[in-house]
């Protein structure tokens, strides 16, 4: 018998790309939608027979437990802030206890959040919080911890400098940082979705490198040197996120420039860092390298590649 899994947050970056992993298996799909919206009509309306949108307020839960009914696994992709990320899914959570759903997959898909400090960083501290509430659910619960979004680095992520040439470190340039791509974080969870005996926590890191690690790489790239910049102590980036947070008007954004800085504090302290890697859980695969990645980057620009 065919699978069933109901995925919420379809329509967001990290979302499609687990249903599209999804559809190479022989499983279903319910894509969960908000009344009102036409978001999830116009990705998979008409794209796929295995494909199926339900619509539930996450205020309703009966209208999401109607929605979760018969469904394997619930995987929740959805991405914000305390709204979200609590309270949008202990409504998730709830409704797949009361409908009897096997399995819950949480939006977490990042560091190690578990043992940072106090303060340190909010978007995570909110996933601990509500990691909480998972493990005392009586429903099976697999949270996917891969690092940082490598995908990140040529964009969002100001650790590179690609037309100064610099790649920026606090502390120390020997730091191991994880990285993922949004790829095979998707791939990933899908395997996870049908794997009854996924264990509470899978780790996974496309790639382990430093900040010098970095700059090397893109020094062969492009046969030009890339240096190292220290841009202090993750204790002293640290002090300055929370002085910008108390002072900072957009506390309801999920990434102002002051949680930026947390996710480097969390990374370049070592706290956040994965301990228990298990890359070869579901056999070997080809995970993309932080050299991958910026090579690709690179051919797509006006920087020569010369490796």
């Amino acid at each position: 018998m065919t699978t069933e899994i109901l995925v919420a947050g379809a329509t967001g970056d990290l979302g499609q790309r687990i249903v599209r992993e999804l559809l190479l298996h022989d499983v279903d799909v319910r894509v969960l939608t908000r009344p009102g919206s036409g978001v999830a009509e116009e990705l998979y309306g008409s794209h796929h027979p295995r494909i199926n949108i339900v619509r539930a307020a996450y205020t309703d839960p009966v209208a999401l437990g109607t929605a979760m009914s018969g469904v394997e696994a619930v995987i929740s992709a959805v991405s914000g802030t305390r709204p979200v990320i609590v309270d949008a899914q202990r409504a998730l959570l709830g409704a797949a206890v009361d409908a009897g759903v096997a399995r819950f997959i949480p939006s977490d898909y990042s560091s190690d959040y578990r043992r940072i400090s106090v303060g340190s960083n909010r978007n995570f501290e909110l996933r601990r919080e509500f990691a909480a509430d998972l493990d005392t659910a009586p429903i099976r619960v697999t949270s996917i911890l891969n690092g940082a979004f490598m995908d990140m680095l040529t964009g969002q992520m100001p650790m590179i400098s690609f037309t100064r040439r610099r790649v920026m470190y606090w502390s120390s340039p020997d730091q191991i940082l994880d990285f993922t791509t949004k790829d095979d974080v998707a791939a990933v969870t899908a395997l996870v979705a049908l794997d009854r005996d996924a264990p509470r926590v899978v780790e996974i890191a496309g790639d382990r490198v430093s900040a010098r690690d970095v700059a090397a790489v893109l020094t062969e790239l492009t046969g030009t040197p890339f240096k190292l910049q220290w841009a202090g102590t993750a204790g002293s980036l640290s002090v300055m996120s929370k002085a910008m947070r108390r002072f900072s008007k957009d506390g309801a954004e999920p990434f102002p420039v002051w949680q930026g800085m947390q996710y480097f504090v969390s990374m370049f302290s070592g706290e956040a860092q994965l301990h228990h890697v298990d890359n070869l859980r579901y056999g070997q695969r080809e995970w993309s390298t932080v050299r991958d990645l910026l090579g690709a980057h690179l051919a797509t620009t006006d920087q020569p590649v010369t490796a």
